[in-house]
């Protein structure tokens, strides 16, 4: 029997990447974040003068690794020994020490600061400073999300969806998202992305979108529970102010795992959005002003601080 042809593109792809990082030049390190154990490099594929990134990031470890390197396999060099206390540094096989590995190539200069290391800031955001200064500048800086409509429309991505409700209005595909590897369920970290398309953020948000929350919540739910077995009081579903891209997408996280963009200033859960819509009317987000992070060199950012400092005090 013939392959489908998803299965050979993905044979393919698999098979022309395997000297992918052969003769990459690295360029300089973005961001080396000792705590999340990920390194985002800036550098340029062989035979290629267009800036790429590589971020590599250690995999989690699962029982059957664990049990392997905790052999006769692994050396163990000591670095000291205290009474009951010693530490060591383990040389295990190279199978049991993978790497997550993702790509951005060709890389634009946004991609670049935005994984570069920087301070952040807290910012109040007004209606009136999204109308006059985020909308404007998002418009101008044409973000695009045309990959994003490839998962939509099943042209790339398409085996990694979990589940899809087509409903044009209604409707969304969910999936893993690319920060977890579906192996440790307490790492878990889906994506769910809504079929209507014009919906930017939290902010377009108003009734008439009422149904799609309550579906994507629900049916996201379900997904995670007859999938993955875990209850929906396991699961963190949010929205990120300032999302990372512009296409309006629920974030649904294990709650033990402690991944970056879970806190105050930046997620906000879709019951509470929800309830604030109902309860408070359908402008509650184009007026609320809510509060964003944003990185040291964000041109955003540096425009409305401007703003605010160019406001006379009350």
């Amino acid at each position: 029997m013939a392959e489908p042809p998803a299965k050979k593109a993905r044979a393919a792809e698999s098979e022309s990447c395997d000297n992918l990082l052969d003769g990459f030049e690295t360029v300089k390190i973005l961001m080396n974040d000792v705590k999340a154990k990920k390194v985002h490099v800036l550098g340029k594929f062989k035979d290629s003068d267009e800036n790429a990134i590589v971020s590599l990031s250690k995999t989690p470890f699962t029982e059957d690794s664990v049990k392997s390197i905790l052999s006769k396999e692994t050396n163990l060099k000591k670095e000291f020994n205290n009474d009951i206390y010693g530490q060591f540094i383990a040389e295990t096989s190279p199978s049991l020490n993978t790497l997550a590995t993702n790509t951005i190539h060709p890389a634009t200069e946004k991609h670049i600061m935005k994984y570069t290391s920087q301070d952040i800031h807290l910012v109040n955001e007004t209606a009136e400073d999204y109308q006059n200064i985020t909308l404007p500048y998002l418009e101008k800086q044409q973000f695009s999300i045309n990959w994003v409509y490839n998962i939509l429309d099943h042209e790339k991505e398409a085996d990694r969806i979990l589940y899809e409700d087509p409903d044009k209005e209604n409707g969304f595909i969910i999936l893993p998202d690319l920060k977890w590897d579906g192996k440790q369920i307490e790492d878990l970290y889906l994506t769910g992305i809504c079929h209507a398309r014009g919906i930017k953020s939290i902010r377009d948000l108003n009734s008439s979108h009422l149904p799609m929350l309550k579906n994507m919540l629900s049916k996201g739910m379900e997904v995670i529970k007859k999938t993955y077995n875990v209850p929906s009081n396991q699961i963190r579903a949010y929205f990120h102010y300032f999302p990372s891209y512009y296409h309006l997408h629920v974030h649904f996280v294990h709650l033990k795992n402690d991944v970056g963009g879970i806190y105050v200033g930046k997620a906000h859960l879709v019951s509470d959005v929800i309830d604030n819509i109902e309860r408070f009317g359908d402008d509650f987000y184009a007026k609320k002003t809510l509060p964003v992070t944003l990185r040291e060199k964000d041109t955003l950012l540096k425009l409305l601080l401007k703003v605010k400092e160019e406001k006379p005090s009350s």
